[in-house]
């Protein structure tokens, strides 16, 4: 009897005898936390802009797993994965014991850089700091699903506004 491994790392059939040596299927988490990226940048990265939706785009601004969500409302912000921890944090705590979804729709995978307050002009851009997002106007940043009265999900997204920069509705 032989078998083929899933993964496309590793090719070719296996002996009955002989355990394979990688898994299809992981019952393990991801040792990585949803908030730093998948891969870091070769080189340093320029500050950017958010995208600010025109022309009627609505990516990213309705939401589309849970039943709730927060979002941000009065300008386009760049938000810490600190923040963006604390927010959740804050969401888990509150809801601690009842059946829910919670969903993350936005990833910190901007890399800031800073040098230091008394450092002369030049002598380069800095060295890395923490991890942000760019979160633009109407971003829905967290939806909730679940077995959940309408006034506990509105505390738990107010509760985690205030973690937030800027306004959040």
């Amino acid at each position: 009897m032989t078998m083929t491994c899933a993964d496309t790392r590793c090719s070719g059939p296996h002996s009955s005898t002989s355990l394979p040596s990688c898994r299809a299927f992981s019952t393990t988490s991801p040792a990585s936390s949803w908030l730093l990226p998948k891969a870091g940048d070769a080189k340093k990265t320029r500050k950017g802009r958010p995208r600010v939706p025109t022309g009627g785009s609505t990516r990213g601004t309705t939401v589309v797993w849970g039943d709730y969500g927060l979002r941000m409302r009065d300008h386009h912000r760049r938000v810490s994965a600190a923040q963006l921890k604390n927010g959740e944090d804050t969401i888990r705590k509150r809801l601690r014991g009842l059946k829910y979804r919670l969903y993350m729709r936005i990833c910190a995978n901007i890399g800031v850089y800073t040098s230091g307050n008394e450092s002369r002009m030049g002598k380069g851009k800095g060295s890395f700091d923490y991890w942000a997002s760019r979160v633009a106007v109407s971003k829905i940043i967290f939806e909730l699903k679940g077995d959940l009265h309408e006034k506990v999900a509105r505390e738990a997204f107010r509760l985690a506004a205030n973690k937030m920069p800027g306004k959040t509705s």
